[in-house]
Parts: C-alpha cells; sequence; structure tokens
C-alpha cells in the first residue's frame, strides 16, 4: 500500500512540475503580457479559452496555428500578435498546458 501512495505522490509532483514549467513558459515566451490563467488581462484567460475549445477535436491545432501566425476576430478586434519566435516544440507545449486548464 505504502508503494501505491508514493507512487501517486511520484506522479503528482511530476504533473505539478509540467504545470510550473509550462507556467514559466508562458512567462518567457511573452504570452503572459496579454493573457492570466483566470482572467482578461488585453486577450482572454487561458481558462476561458479553454472552456471554448472543449469540444473542438481540432483545438490544439488551432491554436498553435494562432499562437505562431497571430489573428484577430475570434475574441474581438484586438489583434494577437505573431510568435514566429517561440518554438514549434513550445508552442505544442503551451497549447496543450492551455486547453488543460
Amino acid at each position: 500500500m505504502k508503494l501505491v501512495w508514493v507512487t501517486l505522490a511520484a506522479f503528482g509532483l511530476i504533473a505539478a512540475g509540467n504545470g510550473y514549467a509550462s507556467d514559466k513558459l508562458a512567462q518567457s515566451s511573452g504570452c503572459l503580457t496579454c493573457h492570466a490563467v483566470d482572467k482578461k488581462v488585453i486577450g482572454p484567460g487561458f481558462k476561458e479559452i479553454a472552456a471554448k475549445y472543449k469540444s473542438d477535436k481540432g483545438a490544439e491545432a488551432k491554436l498553435a496555428q494562432k499562437i505562431k501566425a497571430g489573428g484577430t476576430g475570434t475574441w474581438g478586434t484586438i489583434p494577437m500578435p505573431a510568435n514566429a519566435h517561440v518554438k514549434d516544440d513550445d508552442i505544442k507545449t503551451l497549447t496543450r498546458w492551455i486547453l488543460a486548464q
């Protein structure tokens, strides 16, 4: 039984660490300049984005493209700038993290 609890605790720490790493990635990539996890800043909060795309099977690809190329109109008239400086693997990580909110 003790092994089960140790294993579950280890998985919990790994999951928490991945969330922390993704939060740091969002910070270093400039995402948190315009977004927050749970509230609108300039753009929508990540929880709001996740809720909007919850049942969209193609959401990950759509959001990754929007992060990379930027866009306007989905959340209003303020454009989201392109983020061509962010590596594709980092965009995938960010997209998954956003959709998991």
